[in-house]
C-alpha cells in the first residue's frame, strides 16, 4: 500500500511551486500534519507489558488527526453514526441533495467560507418553507445536513446531502403529522427556490454572479424507507479524507494512478495525474480552518435533544429497532 505521506513528501515542492498562488494557509497547515502521518517522527504512542517478566515496550505509530486524512476516524464515525440513529422517529425518510453548478464552482472557490455558509442556510430556509407550506406537513420540520465537495474521481463539485423524514411537529400545539406516501417535494420547485435564496444572499454578501449561470439547477429527491442505511452511508465518509489509500495504485514517473468507484456502472476505475496535480486536488477538498460539514436543523437540532424523546415515548418508537415506513 502506497502511503499519502510518502507522496506528500516526494511531490510537496513541486506543488508549491506550481500553485503558491491559490494555496490557503489551511492547505499548508493539511500537507505538513499529513506528511507525518504514521512515520516514524510523527506522533506515536509507548505500549508496555505490565507482566513480573516481560518488560517488552513497542512503539506505535498514530494518524496525524487531520479530518482530511485518507485513516478512518472510527470512533468519530460510530459516534456521529449512533447519535443520528438515535434520533429516528417513525416516518419516512428522503435523502435530498443541493448541488451547485459548474459555472459558480470557481466562485464556490474563491469564496470557500461564505459560498458553503449561504448553501447551508439557503437549504435550511428552502426545507423549511416547503415543509410549512405542505398541506400534509404543515408544520416545523427536522433534517440533517452534510457537505460534500468532491465527485469520486476528487474532482471539484460542492454539494449538500440532507437525510429528512417525512414529517413535521407543531411545536406550539404538539401535533405531529407525516406523510405516508412516497414523494417529499417536487425536486424542480427545490431547485427553482434554492436557486434565488442563494444566489440573492450570495449578491448581498457582495459576489459577483458569472452571466453564465443556468437558469434551471439540479436538485435530487429520493425515498430511502428508514433512513438507517443513508445514515450510515454518509456517516462513513464524514471523517475521513477524500481517497484511502489502499485505492492509491501507483506511484512512478512523476505521475500517481488512483481507482475509484464508478456511480454508474459500479465498477472501478483509474485516473492518472502528475504528483503534484494529485495533491490540488486533495487540497480542493480541504475545508476552511472550523467550519463544521455536518449540521442538524429543526426538530433534529442537539438543542432539541428533549423534544425528539417525547416524540419517541409519545409513539411508543424505538430508534435501535428496525422500522418499516410502509407499514
Amino acid at each position: 500500500m502506497i502511503l499519502l505521506s510518502s507522496i506528500i513528501n516526494q511531490f510537496k515542492d513541486r506543488f508549491f511551486r506550481r500553485y503558491k498562488n491559490t494555496l490557503l494557509p489551511s492547505h499548508r497547515r493539511a500537507l505538513r500534519v499529513m506528511e507525518q502521518c504514521r512515520q516514524e517522527h510523527g506522533p506515536h504512542m509507548l505500549a508496555r507489558c505490565t507482566g513480573h517478566e516481560c518488560k517488552k515496550q513497542i512503539y506505535i505509530l498514530h494518524s496525524c488527526g487531520h479530518r482530511s486524512c485518507p485513516h478512518y476516524q472510527n470512533h468519530e464515525n460510530d459516534q456521529w453514526i449512533e447519535n443520528q440513529l438515535s434520533k429516528r422517529l417513525p416516518a419516512r425518510y428522503f435523502l435530498v441533495t443541493f448541488t451547485l453548478p459548474e459555472q459558480l464552482r470557481e466562485l464556490a472557490w474563491k469564496n470557500q467560507k461564505i459560498i458553503y455558509s449561504l448553501m447551508f442556510s439557503s437549504v435550511q430556509e428552502t426545507l423549511k418553507t416547503f415543509a410549512g407550506n405542505d398541506r400534509k406537513l404543515g408544520g416545523t420540520a427536522g433534517f440533517t445536513t452534510i457537505l460534500h465537495t468532491n465527485t469520486r474521481s476528487l474532482d471539484y463539485h460542492p454539494h449538500i446531502h440532507v437525510v429528512m423524514p417525512a414529517a413535521t411537529v407543531n411545536l406550539k400545539t404538539a401535533l405531529w403529522r407525516v406523510k405516508d406516501s412516497g414523494y417529499l417535494f417536487n425536486h424542480k420547485a427545490l431547485a427553482k427556490v434554492f436557486r434565488a435564496k442563494l444566489l440573492q444572499t450570495a449578491v448581498e454578501h457582495g459576489l459577483e454572479i458569472p452571466g453564465t449561470c443556468p437558469k434551471q439547477w439540479v436538485v435530487d429527491c429520493k425515498d430511502v424507507g428508514n433512513g438507517d442505511k443513508a445514515i450510515i452511508y454518509l456517516g462513513k465518509y464524514l471523517y475521513r479524507g477524500v481517497i484511502r489509500e489502499e485505492d492509491i495504485m501507483h506511484c512512478d514517473d512523476g505521475h500517481v494512478t488512483f481507482r475509484y468507484l464508478h456511480a454508474k456502472t459500479g465498477t472501478y476505475r483509474t485516473r492518472t495525474v502528475t504528483g503534484e496535480y494529485f495533491l490540488y486536488l486533495l487540497m480542493l477538498h480541504v475545508l476552511p480552518k472550523g467550519f463544521r460539514r455536518s449540521r442538524c436543523y429543526g426538530f433534529l437540532h442537539p438543542c432539541s435533544k428533549k423534544l425528539i424523546i417525547f416524540l419517541q415515548l409519545v409513539l411508543r418508537f424505538n430508534p435501535l429497532t428496525r422500522f418499516n415506513p410502509t407499514l
